[in-house]
């Protein structure tokens, strides 16, 4: 299996003759997704690189570039919140920090990891695996990190996404009411 992205196909663009600077396969670009060294070249995409290689980002650096060129604007993009999925059986999906990743930014949060084979999203299935982790930080109780394995796991972390870019907090998700049983359900027992 092959889960890296893409590599971009520049080589047959000659790059170092339009005096394009690249650097391992992507063009280098500033913050608004322009060239550094030729400033008619913007790139979006694989072209670009970013956090993770994946469509959703490509969108977003898409975008952006959009409202530079036709827009005159000087936008970026933010990378908070956006959800990937390993799409094996059972998926595998994580949104934010891990708890490495935390640390190392002096991070004070607490962490919530369980295996849960026996919640119902996984029973109605016949799943035996069902587990998640979550980072919540103390004091202001935003989500840091979110990571699940199981039974539609690829859509309950679209929710965890969701908090994190709009800096919704534990208390603000559990005051939500999800339809049962449905997965998205379980995030309020998944939050410390």
């Amino acid at each position: 299996m092959h889960s890296a992205g893409r590599v971009p196909a520049l080589a047959a663009l000659d790059l170092d003759a339009a005096g394009i600077a690249h650097d391992h396969g992507r063009l280098t670009l500033d913050e608004t997704f322009c060239s550094v060294s030729n400033a008619a070249i913007y790139a979006a995409g694989d072209a670009a690189g970013g956090p993770l290689p994946l469509t959703p980002v490509a969108g977003l650096q898409t975008h952006a570039v959009v409202a530079n060129l036709l827009e005159g604007k000087r936008a970026g993009v933010d990378y908070t919140g956006i959800p990937s999925t390993v799409f094996t059986l059972p998926p595998l999906a994580r949104v934010g920090l891990l708890e490495a990743e935390a640390r190392a930014q002096g991070l004070r949060f607490r962490v919530k990891h369980q295996s849960v084979p026996d919640w119902y999203t996984a029973r109605r299935v016949n799943e035996p695996c069902y587990a998640f982790k979550v980072l919540l930080e103390e004091g202001s109780e935003r989500i840091l990190g979110a990571h699940l394995l199981g039974p539609e796991a690829g859509e309950v972390i679209n929710l965890f996404g969701f908090a994190m870019r709009s800096v919704l907090t534990a208390a603000a998700i559990k005051h939500a009411t999800f339809a049962y049983p449905r997965a998205a359900s379980d995030i309020e027992s998944m939050l410390p």
